[in-house]
């Protein structure tokens, strides 16, 4: 995945709880920067899955948080349960396969600021989570529900996840996905090209990350752009995670932002200032800042 991301809310429900659906892994990140995975001399193991990242980061922030996915009934997946746990994040969602492994990924940003990925899902426990086994309480407990793309890819996952979503309908639901991919090619700089292609008349807010640069947003009322906070890169791993997790965070308790554009900007600024933190140490969450971490970057940055 790029910088480039789009993000697309629908809400329904009245509860502050974000149940975040898909993968959870082991990431394998270089104990040194800038090299290739074949130069690594070294690897460091951190708990990863764009999904999970999520859920600790809105957790981490003091927010209500809930993962479902499955892992491998191996070390590696025990050991991603318990750091749920740890960062309060509601793991009853999660299954446990008896026969398929935890996913694992190596994941580099290599010299040339290229991001180099190695995954090893052959199947992975992930991919193979069944209808059967999602905890339906839980999802409609959902006020906002989060969810990647990477479980929609092979079954029996992809009609798992589908099933997840509507039974999540009346909750709400958040799509992430690369914007260049999703415009069919087209330039994700233009306003006019991001309105043609991905808006549409049920969205409450569509917004798109870049990066270091910030991000852009769109509603049926406004649309402007909010600028990023400036700190030394070490691992971009995870900082697209942690800016979703500071705007969920902030939606789910308070959605009158989405039509609040003075509040929306607040939250947007919010969420750069999540993801600008967490790319200032190596992993995806380990790196996942708290409340007291943003605020003091933000006011930081504005002194």
């Amino acid at each position: 995945m790029g910088n480039l991301k789009k993000l697309t809310i629908e809400t329904g429900r009245s509860e502050t709880l974000v149940v975040c659906f898909g993968e959870m892994l082991i990431d394998f990140v270089p104990t040194v920067g800038g090299v290739s995975l074949a130069e690594a001399p070294a690897f460091k193991k951190a708990p990863g899955g764009a999904p999970a990242n999520v859920a600790v980061g809105v957790s981490r922030l003091g927010g209500s948080s809930a993962f479902v996915g499955k892992v491998g009934d191996d070390e590696f997946g025990k050991m991603l349960a318990e750091i749920l746990k740890l960062n309060n994040v509601d793991n009853s969602g999660m299954r446990f396969d008896h026969k398929a492994r935890t996913a694992l990924a190596f994941v580099t940003l290599r010299a040339d600021g290229e991001r180099e990925f190695l995954f090893f899902r052959h199947p992975s426990a992930d991919m193979l989570l069944t209808e059967s086994e999602l905890d339906k309480n839980l999802i409609q407990k959902a006020k906002i529900f989060h969810y990647g793309s990477i479980s929609l890819i092979k079954e029996p996952c992809r009609s798992t996840h589908l099933a997840a979503m509507k039974i999540a309908k009346a909750a709400g639901s958040l799509f992430e996905d690369e914007i260049t991919f999703l415009t069919g090619g087209d330039d994700p700089y233009s306003d006019e090209v991001v309105l043609q292609k991905l808006f549409h008349p049920n969205l409450k807010l569509l917004v798109v990350s870049e990066g270091p640069n910030g991000c852009r947003y769109y509603t049926k009322e406004f649309k402007g752009r909010v600028g990023g906070v400036k700190v030394k890169a070490v691992d971009t791993t995870g900082a697209g995670d942690a800016f979703v997790s500071g705007l969920l965070n902030s939606l789910a308790s308070d959605l009158t932002l989405l039509t609040d554009e003075k509040k929306l900007r607040e939250a947007l600024l919010f969420a750069n200032a999540c993801g600008a933190i967490t790319v200032t140490e190596r992993g995806a969450i380990p790196a996942m800042p708290t409340m007291d971490a943003v605020q003091e970057l933000l006011k930081s940055s504005r002194s």
